[in-house]
């Protein structure tokens, strides 16, 4: 999913092996509830096409749902900046692998909007993020 150009910033890849069977990690990955619960506060309904908002440390932040395949799949831009976050989910003997790809970074020295911030720097602060957010937080939420 990374661009062709050799100057982009790479796709930031999260997985991991859950205790929990596929139906209560969609419910967590693919609810408004279930995603408040681990990530953030948010609007968001399970329709493609759907307009909604991350409460985000800069605030309310607009995404819009492109993918919807229940139980395995969820995508949805974040703001404009080009980026796409992948949810997939597979079910491996009663427990569930989930994958995040947050994808569509530009140059590391772009300037992104809103934040001021170099992409290389919101790489590294989402890479950091999505780490707890995926192996704590979801996995509390799932396991619990």
């Amino acid at each position: 999913m990374q661009g062709n150009n050799p100057s982009t910033l790479p796709d930031i890849q999260k997985k991991i092996m859950l205790n929990a069977p596929i139906e209560r990690v969609w419910q967590a990955v693919a609810t408004s509830e279930g995603i408040a619960e681990w990530c953030m506060p948010n609007d968001f309904q399970p329709e493609a096409g759907h307009v909604f908002h991350l409460q985000t440390p800069f605030g309310a932040t607009p995404c819009k749902v492109l993918e919807l395949d229940p139980p395995r799949r969820l995508s949805f831009s974040w703001d404009d900046f080009g980026w796409r976050v992948l949810f997939e989910l597979q079910e491996v003997e009663g427990k569930t692998e989930f994958t995040l790809t947050h994808s569509g970074w530009g140059a590391a020295d772009e300037i992104i909007p809103r934040t001021g911030m170099k992409q290389a720097m919101v790489h590294e602060i989402m890479n950091n993020g999505w780490e707890p957010m995926i192996r704590e937080n979801l996995r509390k939420v799932v396991e619990g």
